[in-house]
């Protein structure tokens, strides 16, 4: 069992637009774990959400004892901590899930700045920017 720590972000190109997630998990036996996922066209909050889905999935897998998050979306951070209720449709199902799975293990999240989440957010960018570059037409010359 390990102690692990997580940067999740979730990002769409227009809100709703083409989505993808960023994972970036820090403390298993294994190095560091990154994680680049295109999730169809989405909003930013359920790309926020879909995010912290990922590395808690992750840390269940990895058998963690604890896992501490920081995203730099407020209103998932704040749904998480009981500060905010969750009242969005599209948001409650994806916020109960990641509810039930934090109780597998001792769950923290924290809030941090865009510009301390670089890499994640940088890894939710390049899922989004791969997909939609794989779907152009071929360039001719």
């Amino acid at each position: 069992m390990s102690d692990l720590i997580a940067y999740v972000d979730g990002g769409s190109l227009g809100n709703p637009g083409p989505s993808g997630i960023g994972v970036v998990i820090q403390g298993g036996d294994g190095g560091t774990i990154r994680i680049a996922r295109w999730i169809g066209r989405q909003d930013n909050n359920v790309a926020e959400y879909v995010a912290l889905l990922e590395a808690l999935q992750c840390a269940q897998v990895l058998k963690a004892r604890t896992l501490h998050v920081y995203s730099d979306s407020q209103v998932v951070v704040r749904q998480m901590q009981g500060e905010y209720a969750c009242r969005s449709p599209r948001l409650y199902s994806l916020h109960w899930i990641c509810r039930k799975l934090a109780r597998s293990f001792k769950f923290s999240i924290t809030h941090v700045p865009r510009e301390h989440n670089a890499e994640a957010n940088n890894l939710a960018t390049s899922a989004v920017r791969q997909r939609i570059a794989s779907k152009l037409p071929p360039r001719t010359t």
